[in-house]
């Protein structure tokens, strides 16, 4: 689906997150400054103009079945709300689908992953039970036709499917996170995606070690790879 660029909604977006997010890094820390981001990501989503045409509803999660990749501060914000809001059994059950989807995507490389349909751990009774944590990924994912994603899901191997999304929340959301990515880049924060599952799982064998490695500006998970995203509507880091 081909758009024309919004340049005075991107930079604008670019500006404000960027600085919003430097002032909140320094002042609250990473993990604080990142759910103030998340919510005024949310709000720049519902704000945009064409909002009003996306399928996305409670009960459609044909999307909850794709593999994802996050940052390390989405995974230990998320860690953290299972912990407070989670029963000690819905902790079990999603350690467990956790565990079970790591293993499965272990042996595969990126563009098998790609291609590889695995349920959320967080998907229950047809809805996500993280919404208000899930991560940039997530949130940036949308549609306007429902159609689009059930045949994704069902045929996975298919590379010729073209979504169709609103370009003014893509825009929004897009840039967005790459402002934000960028504040954490700056500040000396890791900033790499990981393969979702993978890194769920290594930062629950170590969860301790995993914070104090994030919080102290090193690579929170040693043992698994992670990539640089590149940058949407941005060249580089701004200074």
């Amino acid at each position: 689906m081909e758009f024309e660029i919004d340049e005075p909604l991107v930079q604008g977006i670019i500006s404000d997150e960027y600085a919003r997010a430097r002032a909140d890094i320094e002042r609250l820390g990473p993990l604080s400054a990142l759910a103030a981001s998340q919510r005024c990501h949310d709000e720049r989503l519902a704000g945009a103009a064409d909002a009003g045409t996306l399928a996305c509803k409670v009960g459609c999660f044909w999307c909850c079945y794709f593999t994802i990749d996050a940052r390390a501060g989405e995974v230990l914000r998320i860690l953290d709300f299972v912990a407070q809001n989670f029963s000690a059994a819905e902790q079990r059950r999603v350690r467990e689908e956790i565990a079970a989807n790591s293993a499965a995507l272990s042996a595969l490389d990126d563009s098998q992953r790609t291609r590889q349909n695995l349920k959320c751990p967080f998907l229950a009774q047809g809805a996500c039970t993280i919404y208000e944590v899930r991560p940039q990924t997530c949130r940036n994912y949308h549609a306007t036709n429902v159609a689009g994603c059930q045949q994704s899901f069902e045929e996975p191997d298919n590379e010729d499917i073209d979504p169709e999304f609103a370009p003014q929340v893509y825009q929004s959301g897009a840039a967005h996170v790459d402002a934000f990515t960028a504040a954490m880049r700056r500040t000396g924060y890791d900033s790499q995606a990981y393969e979702f599952n993978t890194a769920l799982a290594a930062a629950l064998a170590q969860p301790a070690a995993t914070r104090a490695r994030f919080d102290a500006k090193l690579r929170p998970f040693p043992t698994i790879e992670g990539f640089d995203v590149p940058y949407e509507f941005m060249d580089e880091d701004p200074g």
